[in-house]
């Protein structure tokens, strides 16, 4: 199973819907970063994203973006792939 990284804040309704989409499909072990508790962390993730909102989300090194990216994924059936690798 891939590594997950989630940039996250306590309270965000899309994180809670990523994380679930991410158990329904068997992930156990979700890394999760997050921004609220850490202002230096959020800088790091715009820096890496160009993004402000979350969730941020890396399958291994690859940023797929938030819960709607994550979502579109799953959709069009190309995240188990990613998940596997």
């Amino acid at each position: 199973m891939a590594q997950i990284t989630m940039y996250t804040t306590a309270t965000c309704p899309y994180c809670i819907n990523a994380e679930r989409l991410l158990r329904n499909k068997g992930v156990e072990d979700i890394e999760k970063v997050r921004v609220d508790l850490d202002p230096q962390r959020r800088l790091e993730m715009m820096e890496k994203t160009g993004r402000r909102t979350v969730p941020q989300i890396w399958i291994g090194e690859r940023h797929v973006g938030g819960f709607d990216d994550l979502r579109a994924l799953d959709m069009a059936g190309a995240l188990d792939p990613l998940l596997v690798e």
